[in-house]
């Protein structure tokens, strides 16, 4: 059996519900390989950080839970009226391939638009 060594910090659990079709759009990282979501958040957060996301989707009722990693942070005060919040990695297993399956299949062709997102 795996157990965390004592003192490594149990990943933080963050709830993001997406309502609309554009707050999807803008919060997907489709540049990560396994796909990721921006969280807003004014907590701090690290590159690597684990995290636990409980995402709710647009006109989706089901919780998807992904184990994720900080893959990066928007510190309070960016540039550009970003958002603050972190970008999270989702994990390479099946769970997130099906994940980043329904949220492409959400957005269809809105994926190939050039708006800016919260992202890059």
């Amino acid at each position: 059996m795996n157990t965390p060594a004592p003192n490594a910090p149990r990943p933080s659990v963050m709830q993001l519900a997406i309502k609309e079709k554009a707050a999807l759009y803008a919060a997907f990282i489709p540049y990560f390989a396994e796909g990721g979501i921006f969280v807003p958040t004014t907590r701090d957060y690290r590159l690597g950080d684990d995290v636990y996301v409980l995402l709710t989707l647009p006109e989706d009722t089901q919780r998807y839970p992904v184990a994720g990693r900080v893959a990066w942070v928007t510190p309070a005060r960016a540039g550009g009226n970003r958002t603050q919040g972190v970008g999270i990695h989702f994990p390479k297993d099946e769970k997130s391939r099906q994940l980043r399956a329904r949220i492409e299949e959400i957005l269809g062709t809105a994926l190939g638009s050039d708006k800016p997102t919260q992202t890059i």
